[in-house]
């Protein structure tokens, strides 16, 4: 069971294959998702510190393109646990004030 790591908040044990923005809200990590998951609103960026760096969805590489967001940030609603991985959330409920957004599907 791959080990998610979450920069000032602590690890847990993901089941494999679970989106990362799934992961990171199911363990209490208040991640904006403002799209519901579809890589359109970049707001479920994080930084990936270490370990699993899937290669990005055509969407991904797309809406990070559009937005022009950094090369070192990835969107984690398009992003599954394979492996164990360190992350740090780039904008969250408590920083930025904004509400979630709705769930993104599984």
């Amino acid at each position: 069971m791959p080990k998610l790591t979450v920069e000032g908040t602590g690890t847990f044990d993901i089941k494999e294959g679970t989106k990362l923005v799934l992961a990171l809200e199911d363990n209490g990590v208040h991640i904006l998702h403002r799209c519901g998951g579809k890589a359109r609103c970049t707001t479920c960026r994080v930084e990936v510190i270490a370990g699993d760096f899937c290669e990005a969805t055509n969407d991904e590489k797309q809406a990070i393109t559009e937005k022009g967001i950094e090369d070192h940030l990835r969107l984690s609603c398009q992003m599954r646990v394979h492996k164990d991985i360190t992350v740090r959330p780039i904008l969250t409920v408590e920083s930025s004030g904004l509400d979630a957004g709705p769930r993104p599907a599984e």
